[in-house]
């Protein structure tokens, strides 16, 4: 009898671990108050940041000295910079924020946890003179110009709007534009009502998100997030189904040294489908080692299977007006899916003194895999045709040069470079190919290199020390991954800073308490120029005379 109590006991407490686990992962509590037609969510996690960054250190950026130190900070405000808990709200705690797009406005809100009722009241009462003050289901509304807060003892909901520019031609006379009657402290309202089934409270992928560790998290939903038009071209094509389900999440760190990024790409199902059908292996470490160049700027490189784009643009009813232009250069999509094999690779190098990246004196090169050397040769002699009214444009364009040797294809603006790329004896072995595991995606930006090559040619000072200051603090960007899992594709991208020891939050305070010290005195100087030089030209002797 007990055995079998036992056993029951045992069972059930088994049943609720397992059915909470499951729970949790599809539902979430910061969530409970975000509408499901947000476009951007984002939540930050006040516990872990103020652990990183504590709040002496951002008491002595500059900028905040400088507010601190102006006469119109009521003495109030003042005790809440010195303590932001005096504000009555839990620093320590959860925040989240959100945008609404609406055909006629954009509303922008940030949520928090209230420790303080009162204090923040008074919080209120000092920041916002002249608002109107309501009370509705246990919700205080302070209502100002372009902005409503509504608060209780638990949490504060502050909602700004802003009419939304409008895309229509007839609309930029603003004379005759009835502009929307908006009615803020009502968005509020329906935020509170909002129940747990029309919330993101249920959201798998939110509630995903939010189980990953890190100090922010932020969500992108690009079907409440484009503003195009596409009702004309849907009559014809599938294209709305790239926004359905075309979702983006990422989770934040910052780290000693570096900002790591871990994001997730997920679709609607049919799109989803085909990623999981059509996703790529692993980029091609021979093609990155194949660059003939150690002075290597950014380099991005992909997996991909070629059959893929075939059945992607069919599901977007493409494939038909793709193969009519192709036909016109004598070849068809087949052709396009049976020449590559399915990679491919962009890079910059060896970039000359004081020019920009793009700039096309550098070295740029594209790279490709070759599957079938008949059909890939028929699509060099397609790009030979539909260049050559092109490279008398410009001497830039006449520098184009392209080539294959049956294993890659490349395609340069410099002959010797797309020979030694071909010869495939560089071996550059890059150091830092050893920090991206395998994976359809790699790229690397190497920011240290592009500051050494891009230093300015004034006298400025402080454009110079601007200059020095972005060369002391970045080093590189790694980005990895492309692999289908979890029904998303994901991706980590690696933010490296040059002091390996110092975590990143620190790091981004100090650069941006530097460079608030360099945008003053650049702003003082010019004012001083302003003052004290002769504006007006002389009047010339003919006229005086």
């Amino acid at each position: 009898m007990k055995k079998n109590l036992f056993t029951a006991v045992l069972v059930t407490i088994l049943f609720t671990v397992l059915f909470t686990a499951c729970k949790s992962k599809k539902t979430n509590t910061i969530g409970r108050y975000v509408p499901q037609n947000a476009s951007l969510i984002f939540h930050i996690n006040g516990a872990t940041l103020a652990s990183k960054l504590p709040w002496e250190d951002i008491k002595n950026n500059s900028f905040f000295t400088d507010l601190y130190k102006d006469t119109s900070v009521t003495s109030f405000a003042k005790t809440i910079m010195d303590n932001p808990e005096n504000s009555g709200v839990n620093v320590k705690g959860d925040f989240v924020g959100f945008r609404v797009t609406d055909s006629t406005t954009e509303s922008t809100t940030i949520e928090g946890e209230i420790i303080d009722e009162a204090k923040f009241k008074k919080l209120l009462t000092e920041a916002n003179e002249g608002a109107t003050e309501t009370k509705k289901d246990g919700y205080t509304f302070s209502l100002s110009d372009g902005a409503s807060i509504a608060y209780n003892k638990e949490r504060f909901i502050a909602t700004m709007v802003a009419e939304k520019e409008s895309n229509n031609f007839y609309d930029l006379d603003t004379t005759t534009r009835i502009k929307p009657v908006i009615n803020i402290n009502s968005i509020n309202e329906n935020i509170i009502a909002l129940t747990e089934d029309k919330s993101m409270a249920k959201d798998e992928r939110l509630s995903v998100l939010l189980a990953e560790k890190g100090d922010a998290h932020f969500l992108f939903n690009a079907k409440y997030g484009t503003a195009l038009d596409n009702k004309g071209v849907n009559m014809l094509t599938n294209l709305d189904k790239l926004s359905e389900g075309n979702i983006t999440t990422g989770t934040i760190s910052f780290d000693n040294g570096k900002i790591n990024i871990d994001a997730k790409s997920y679709a609607g199902k049919e799109v989803t489908d085909l990623f999981e059908k059509y996703n790529g292996t692993s980029f091609n470490k021979e093609m990155v080692n194949n660059i003939p160049s150690k002075n290597l700027a950014a380099v991005f490189a992909f997996n991909f299977k070629p059959e893929g784009i075939k059945a992607f643009l069919k599901l977007l009813a493409l494939d038909g007006f793709v193969n009519i232009g192709a036909a016109k250069y004598g070849f068809t999509l087949d052709d396009f899916i049976s020449a590559n094999k399915g990679d491919i690779l962009f890079a910059v190098t060896d970039l000359k003194n004081g020019e920009s990246p793009i700039n096309l004196n550098n070295n740029f090169i594209f790279a490709a895999s070759v599957n079938n050397k008949n059909s890939f040769d028929k699509l060099i002699t397609v790009g030979q045709k539909a260049a050559g009214p092109l490279v008398g444009l410009s001497p830039e364009l006449s520098k184009i040069n392209f080539n294959t040797n049956g294993t890659y294809f490349a395609m340069t603006n410099n002959a010797d470079f797309t020979k030694n790329y071909l010869a495939a004896s560089a071996n550059s072995n890059y150091e830092f190919m050893s920090k991206i595991p395998a994976g359809p995606m790699a790229g690397f930006v190497n920011l240290q290199y592009i500051f050494t090559n891009s230093k300015p040619t004034t006298t400025d000072s402080t454009e110079l020390q601007e200059y020095n200051l972005n060369l002391k603090m970045w080093d590189n960007v790694i980005i990895s991954g492309g692999a289908f899992k979890d029904d998303a594709i994901n991706q980590h991208w690696e933010i490296n800073m040059m002091d390996k020891n110092t975590n990143s939050l620190k790091q981004l305070n100090n650069y941006t308490n530097e460079m608030n010290v360099l945008s003053k005195n650049k702003r003082d100087a010019a004012k001083f120029k302003w003052e004290n030089e002769d504006v007006i030209a002389p009047i010339p002797n003919s006229v005086a005379n």
